[in-house]
């Protein structure tokens, strides 16, 4: 047997192998300045090897992913797409456990992916495992399965081209009401020592720090927020700054980031923004016409690689998202289903150039997508017998599938009352892949070959799921606001 340190030496040269050849792999032809995130909380997935070809086809050549399923990182082999594979917040306890467990998801994630040809970049420990809405669940866990994570990558060789990150949200630091600029930013007081503790780590591999960025959120979550701050052609009153001038909150958050970087001694740390965007449904402000507007800003300030005040220059972001996500929890608002640049059905929802240079084109969109048939499931008025049995026929068909549309301020919020009915009885239709008794609500619904979109409202028809199975929504406590805005229409 060779000596263990030559054993070691061999691996890593084979590593050093896998990693340049899966590097040197034809690589999209790259018009975006813009990464993607690619989720899959949907009940019909589009099949993964059609994604990556949409992702190709528009030049895109980084994609940050929420798990490592088999089924969509294969997808990736020799696409030359870049990707961060992650392992969810469920798996934390087990991988802070067990450093057996993080040796284990190397192995079965990492390196059996990048010897299928799957250029993985970075593993995402964790999904703002932070956020104020955990009430805490995570904090004890989190850094000791990133530590074990960061030394399986390194004792499988891989620990100088792929690193351990933990994507966070940007509620972990902020800067207090009484001074609301950048520079008096800082790490959020329950959590200031761990968050010290995480940067140092991440600084003495050379890890980023992974931050996810809302505008949107900064104007949901509070009325009086000017609207054109969270927006890139500086129509509202500037922020200064110690000699900085900000105008707009997407250069403030990240800089006030920033801030608390140089607070944490990390003054240099690499920053990736690694969500940014804005939904186009689910709320007053999430509309096609605000998204269009912030995407044209954004993707023009990141073609220029001017940065921010504090950090000029090129910035690495990913676009939150690629696609809509009718499972993802609501719990945050009814817009978190409505994300995506493309629809349900990978069709773009507006112009959108992600090389900045404002050409007013279209995504490419997915090719060969295949739907049910052209049939819609709608309220039938003639079972007037049946009315008292309305309320609760809604709340089922809202309860497995999407109404956020009908939602205040949102795409159907002008239905009728027939119409609010309708909707939630074919979105139910539609998701139970048009089985006949899904159209039925004891007499209530009928089926109707009549496209039943309204206005601005569309009736989808749902596609064949790529995974050949349905998976029913998952019923959320906050979709109960949802259902109570109907029972007052059907009553």
């Amino acid at each position: 047997m060779a000596p263990r340190s030559a054993t070691a030496a061999a691996a890593a040269a084979v590593v050093s192998f896998a990693v340049v050849a899966v590097a040197l792999l034809p690589r999209p032809a790259s018009s975006a300045s813009v990464g993607v995130n690619w989720g899959t909380m949907m009940s019909h997935p589009i099949h993964p090897s059609a994604v990556v070809e949409v992702l190709r086809a528009n030049g895109v050549d980084r994609v940050k992913l929420f798990d490592a399923d088999p089924w969509t990182v294969a997808a990736l082999a020799g696409s030359g797409v870049q990707a961060m594979l992650a392992a969810p917040n469920d798996q934390l306890a087990s991988l802070a456990r067990d450093p057996r467990r993080a040796r284990a998801w190397v192995r079965q994630n990492v390196t059996a992916n990048l010897d299928a040809g799957v250029d993985v970049r970075y593993v995402a420990v964790g999904n703002e495992p932070f956020l104020k809405s955990y009430n805490g669940s995570f904090i004890n866990i989190t850094f000791p399965a990133l530590k074990n994570m960061q030394r399986a990558l390194d004792e499988a060789g891989f620990g100088q081209c792929i690193k351990a990150v933990v994507p966070l949200n940007a509620d972990v630091y902020s800067s207090p009401e009484n001074k609301p600029v950048p520079s008096a930013g800082s790490f959020r007081r329950d959590i200031n020592a761990l968050m010290v503790d995480i940067v140092n780590f991440l600084q003495m591999n050379d890890a980023p720090f992974v931050v996810n960025i809302y505008p949107f959120l900064s104007l949901y979550q509070n009325p009086n927020f000017p609207l054109n701050f969270s927006f890139f052609d500086g129509g509202t009153k500037p922020v200064y700054d110690n000699g900085m001038v900000y105008t707009n909150v997407f250069d403030a958050n990240f800089d006030t980031l920033v801030w608390s970087l140089r607070k944490a001694g990390v003054p240099d740390m690499k920053i990736i923004v690694g969500e940014v965007g804005w939904p186009t449904d689910g709320d007053k402000n999430a509309n096609i016409k605000y998204a269009q507007k912030f995407y044209d800003g954004f993707l023009k300030k990141m073609a220029k690689n001017v940065g921010t005040p504090l950090r000029p220059g090129h910035m690495e972001v990913y676009l939150f998202a690629l696609i809509d996500e009718n499972q993802k929890s609501v719990l945050p608002g009814r817009f978190e289903r409505h994300w995506g640049v493309l629809t349900y059905d990978g069709k773009p929802k507006s112009f959108m150039d992600l090389s900045g240079k404002g050409e007013g084109k279209y995504l490419v969109g997915v090719k060969g997508v295949q739907y049910l048939p052209s049939q819609w499931c709608v309220f039938n008025k003639d079972a007037k017998d049946k009315y008292k049995d309305l309320p609760a026929s809604v709340n089922y068909a809202c309860s497995n599938a999407d109404c956020t549309p009908l939602g205040y301020g949102s795409s159907c919020n002008g239905l009728s009352h027939d119409g609010n009915i309708s909707y939630a009885f074919n979105i139910y239709f539609q998701t139970m892949d048009q089985d006949v008794r899904a159209c039925s609500f004891g007499g209530l619904a009928k089926i109707t070959t009549e496209n039943a979109s309204q206005g601005g409202c569309l009736f989808p028809v749902q596609i064949l799921s790529a995974s050949g199975r349905v998976v029913p929504l998952r019923f959320l406590p906050a979709s109960l606001v949802l259902f109570v805005f109907l029972f007052a229409l059907v009553v």
